[in-house]
């Protein structure tokens, strides 16, 4: 049987800036009030110490802009974001763009038609009869069932596949309040932007060697649960619904989502190595840490992603991954877990053969 490989991984980002700066040059006069000062507490204990913005408030505020001009934006900044990652992705896997069977893109941050998809197609030189799949709306664990589509195209077809996930969450800004909106006030304080892609070939034959093969992409949703995180598109952006709650009911479902997985390829949580665990937050690190019984070496990898690059909605969980595929000895075993609307619970276990 064939069994789909990662065999090259791509990032991208646009320029940095530290949180302390953004917070001082544009969040302190954003909020006023009860707000401001809750507001800079939720900054300086987000775990993150730098984010990047293809529309950096700094240098230019959108948070009045309508959604029709976020969406221009979009398209302008996504592109040559989408390109870079996917070059870098298809240089280490060994591969040309025109070589690629299905072209899978994840972003709920812009929409365009004709979408990323088509447009990257075309100006990276992708064959006529690439298939491609757009996921949308699916938020920060979009990553996850985009490697399960592709991987199933690969196992049945055996060709390679190619999964991009761009997301801008900078222009998503909302308007400045004196209310006290928690949800927002995180929202503001976590969220970043970011490019990554993989690509999958059909092990054993694919030219960068074996790579992490992917073994099964799992997931659970609890729908009574389904308004404790929106993303509600309004006249002034993507606004987000961030419910205080949502670590207590990953809480209640992480631990059975991943000891299932693992017991179906007769492993158990002792013998993974190599954790990539979406920083929703520190709280969602934690609530993992805790029901998982992890040393707190275990999610070093999230927790230096948070601090680097923040909550880059769904390439994060893959910056995780292109972190332990650059350390000194990569991890053998490695369980990827994202989460978002739903709340919906996703996992993905890898290994090296």
């Amino acid at each position: 049987m064939v069994v789909p490989v990662i065999a090259g991984l791509g990032t991208a980002q646009p320029p940095a800036a530290r949180q302390d700066e953004l917070w001082e040059g544009f969040f302190s006069r954003h909020f006023s009030g009860a707000t401001r000062a809750l507001a800079e507490r939720i900054f300086a204990n987000s775990g993150v110490d730098r984010r990047q913005a293809a529309v950096n408030p700094l240098l230019e505020d959108v948070s009045d802009w309508p959604t029709e001009r976020r969406m221009r934006r979009y398209q302008v900044e996504a592109l040559p974001l989408g390109k870079e990652a996917v070059g870098r992705a298809l240089t280490a896997a060994g591969l040309d763009a025109g070589d690629v069977g299905l072209f899978v893109v994840c972003s709920c941050t812009g929409y365009a038609t004709p979408g990323l998809d088509i447009l990257l197609a075309r100006d990276l030189g992708m064959a006529p009869g690439t298939q491609r799949m757009f996921v949308g709306h699916m938020g920060c664990y979009a990553a996850l069932p985009g490697l399960g589509a592709a991987g199933d195209f690969v196992t049945a077809r055996g060709r390679p596949a190619l999964l991009l996930c761009t997301e801008l969450t900078s222009l998503h800004i909302q308007p400045a309040t004196a209310r006290v909106d928690t949800q927002q006030i995180v929202s503001h304080a976590l969220f970043s932007d970011a490019a990554v892609a993989a690509v999958l070939l059909p092990a054993p034959t694919g030219p960068a060697g074996p790579g992490w093969r992917i073994r099964e992409v799992s997931s659970v949703t609890d729908t009574s649960t389904a308004d404790h995180m929106t993303w509600d598109v309004t006249d002034t952006g993507f606004r987000m619904g961030l419910s205080p709650k949502v670590p207590q009911v990953l809480s209640a479902h992480v631990r059975a989502l991943v000891d299932d997985l693992l017991a179906r390829h007769g492993a158990s949580v002792a013998e993974v190595d190599g954790w990539a665990v979406h920083p929703g937050g520190p709280r969602i690190l934690n609530v993992v840490e805790r029901e998982l019984a992890l040393p707190p070496a275990a999610l070093a990898a999230s927790r230096g992603v948070l601090a680097e690059h923040g909550n880059c909605s769904s390439p994060t969980v893959l910056l995780i991954l292109d972190r332990l595929a650059r350390a000194a000895v990569p991890p053998r075993r490695v369980v990827m877990l994202a989460f978002g609307p739903g709340l919906t619970l996703y996992a993905a276990l890898l290994d090296r053969g």
